[in-house]
């Protein structure tokens, strides 16, 4: 007797083997709206990913939503490079009006793409053609993104080798903590510095994520951030802090560096500037570094118009006054709350955030990607982190309700206690 083999998916048939998220949520996806996200077949899931940190303020929010459908009814501008648009405009007036004056901070803002490897890729190259040097100094367990540029600055070693060719003028040095406070911070990065033997060439930047996302939710602690301004400043190194997954307010504050204090001298933004999930991404850097020759660095989709009306509506909405910073950080409290009693109840687990982004670690590190697994049949997106995938990552929409969030949790305890 012949026995036929299932028919795969067009997906599988089709599809690189390269995708990632589908084997973990073997779901076909159709609807989402708010935290919620609905698949073919009827079933509902609670969105604790919230598309990578790009859906901060939920899946198809409806003022945005109406916003992007207005636009494209009256035929609005779609495509267009660096040229002019109404949209652009509005877009920079709220920027200028709602984040960048009340803070103080004298940015000009760059379109350099639509992902954040692009706005990653510019502000290397911006730092290097400013202060003429080509090394760049990172940190252990950081994720900058997946362009050339970007991984030599990453640290992952799966992700690095991906890349297939020697990355170079990276200089590695050690996190916050990296080595659980036995060593004074900054120690060997400014021995390094100083000593003409060491081999380091003079870096012209210094790049760095305020809490380290694909790293395992790694938070500096304000200290350190403030400490390591202080340290590019004597040694003439530009500052560049990555704020794309931490940015837009997961952390609180609209700019992940507010808490610490500090004014870096270049800002890469993406993921949820768009508000929408659309394809958007910037690059601010004070206004005596901006030297490029028009043209000199470009991108065909870098004026992303339906992104720009999504974008000014998201900071018209949600930034002309402080109350999703508040909004936030009452969530995140009540997400450490119960990740405490998580940690109580289980032995061999820990927790870090800031804001609503969070992770639970596990020393036995496979049990991550089990609970996440087991979290999925319980209806509850999630995604690991860290350079083994030994944390559970939470990265909820900023506008999740209480009675959402709450859910979300118990089902992470539920998983977490299924999987003991």
């Amino acid at each position: 007797m012949t026995i036929t083999p299932p028919a795969l998916s067009v997906f599988e048939a089709l599809e690189s083997e390269v995708r990632s998220y589908c084997r973990g949520w073997p779901a076909v996806f159709d609807r989402a709206q708010g935290s919620h996200m609905y698949d073919e077949d009827g079933h509902t899931y609670l969105d604790f990913f919230a598309g990578a940190g790009s859906l901060n303020y939920g899946h198809n929010n409806p003022v945005l939503k109406r916003a992007l459908i207005d636009y494209i009814e009256r035929d609005g501008v779609t495509h267009g490079l660096d040229m002019s648009t109404t949209a652009k405009r509005a877009f920079l007036e709220s920027f200028q009006n709602h984040i960048l004056r009340p803070r103080d901070l004298p940015y000009k803002v760059m379109f350099p793409g639509p992902t954040g490897t692009n706005a990653v890729e510019a502000a290397l190259k911006l730092a290097r053609k400013v202060k003429g040097r080509e090394a760049i100094v990172s940190f252990t367990n950081a994720f900058h993104g997946m362009s050339l540029g970007s991984l030599a600055v990453t640290g992952n070693a799966f992700k690095r080798a991906g890349a297939g060719i020697p990355l170079v003028h990276g200089t590695p040095m050690p996190f916050d903590n990296y080595f659980d406070g036995t060593v004074p911070d900054f120690l060997w990065f400014e021995r390094l510095l100083e000593d003409q033997g060491s081999g380091l060439n003079q870096p012209a930047a210094v790049i760095v994520e305020t809490v380290q996302g694909e790293g395992g939710i790694n938070v500096a602690r304000p200290e350190w951030l403030r400490a390591l301004a202080e340290l590019c400043e004597r040694q003439d190194m530009l500052l560049i802090v990555d704020d794309i997954q931490m940015g837009c307010g997961r952390t609180g504050a609209f700019f992940s560096f507010e808490e610490a204090g500090i004014t870096p001298d270049i800002v890469t933004v993406s993921k949820s500037i768009s508000g929408y999930g659309m394809p958007m991404s910037l690059a601010l850097f004070k206004p005596e570094l901006d030297i490029w020759e028009p043209g000199e660095h470009n991108g065909t989709f870098r004026g992303n118009n339906p992104a720009f009306v999504t974008a000014a509506a998201t900071l018209d909405t949600y930034w002309a006054d402080g109350q999703m910073e508040k909004q936030t950080l009452a969530r995140g409290e009540q997400v450490e709350q119960a990740l405490r009693a998580i940690c109580e109840e289980q032995s061999g687990t820990r927790f870090r955030g800031r804001g609503l982004v969070w992770g639970l670690e596990f020393d036995d590190k496979p049990r991550a990607t089990a609970v996440c697994r087991r979290a999925f049949e319980l209806g509850l997106l999630l995604e690991t982190s860290g350079p083994e995938s030994e944390v559970v990552k939470l990265l909820p929409a900023l506008t999740i309700s209480p009675d959402d969030l709450d859910e979300g949790l118990r089902t992470l305890a539920r998983a977490v206690r299924e999987t003991a």
